[in-house]
């Protein structure tokens, strides 16, 4: 990255950094909780005071990322105007400038709360479901399955205002820096978690509801020979195993789980789970009050399938 393609942070006076000897003592429930309490679920200003108190935290402990802490999170005033920063960076390129993105990205989510809210829906997910997640600052700064689902509502966005040749250039620059490839056309619910991420490719006329959770190399492709509406239909709550492809104008009902490595070419009914290639179905726990998507439960289903040997 060239010196004219770096943004300017937003004034502020440079916080003082703390050079310690021994890694300071983590930060009380209270400040940085493991994830949030129930009545703060959707609450931006609740989830960005955590990030900042992690940052600072970060920051303290290990002076190397200072800087990139203050210019990344610290110096801004708001979750979007840091979000907006972080990936207007992590996206540009010789001939698409920081700045562009930026100002691109601040007015998508300025003028969308849908979209913020979503990206805080998000945030909470990968906290809650994901024991590797440090924390939400960990999420917002390294998780690439965040950030390219952020980029793609912006992506999407722009695609529904006609403006189809800049929605497709950043699909374009979310799949070469990503590694994810999500069509700007496809509908994405909130609450959604790309563990890993790597490998996801999700198609044009595809729909994901809200509180999914999708592996790495998972597809939701089409058939190949179909065209217009062609791509699966995910319901809410959905959980799709690592190396996982559904094909074709196929709908995989509310908290339906799709097991690693299966090929699913056939509708999966509400609460069942399909595994297998050709993917087969077995029945699930109707009794389940946690939806698959959110409890990140794998194999539940072994219980229920009389033949599975190793």
């Amino acid at each position: 990255m060239t010196a004219g393609q770096l943004l300017r942070t937003e004034p502020s006076a440079q916080p003082q950094r703390v050079r310690h000897s021994t890694p300071p003592a983590a930060l009380q429930a209270g400040i940085v909780p493991s994830y949030p309490p129930p009545e703060s679920d959707g609450d931006e200003s609740w989830v960005w005071s955590q990030i900042k108190a992690e940052a600072r935290r970060d920051a303290d402990a290990e002076p190397a990322l200072a800087s990139f802490l203050y210019a990344t999170v610290l110096s801004h005033a708001s979750l979007d105007r840091s979000l907006a920063f972080h990936l207007a960076n992590k996206l540009c390129s010789s001939t698409l400038l920081s700045t562009l993105l930026y100002d691109l990205f601040v007015a998508s989510l300025a003028e969308h709360p849908s979209v913020r809210a979503a990206a805080v829906a998000d945030l909470i997910a990968a906290r809650s479901r994901d024991p590797a997640c440090a924390g939400f600052a960990h999420c917002l700064l390294n998780y690439k399955g965040f950030l390219a689902v952020q980029a793609h509502r912006v992506a999407h966005v722009l695609w529904a205002q006609g403006r189809r040749a800049l929605a497709l250039a950043l699909q374009s620059r979310v799949a070469e820096v990503f590694a994810v490839d999500i069509h700007p056309a496809a509908t994405v619910g909130r609450g959604i978690l790309l563990d890993h991420a790597t490998g996801v490719v999700v198609g044009e006329t595809a729909v994901v509801g809200d509180n999914v959770s999708i592996l790495h190399h998972v597809t939701l492709g089409g058939t190949g020979k179909a065209v217009g509406d062609r791509h699966p239909k995910i319901g809410d709550g959905v959980l799709i195993g690592a190396g996982a492809t559904v094909l074709g104008n196929v709908r995989i009902g509310a908290g339906a789980k799709v097991g690693a490595g299966s090929v699913v070419l056939i509708d999966v009914p509400p609460r069942s789970t399909a595994v297998g290639n050709p993917a087969r179905l077995i029945g699930g726990k109707k009794g389940e009050e946690v939806m698959p998507g959110e409890s990140m439960d794998h194999t539940s289903f072994i219980q229920q399938w009389s033949d599975y040997i190793i």
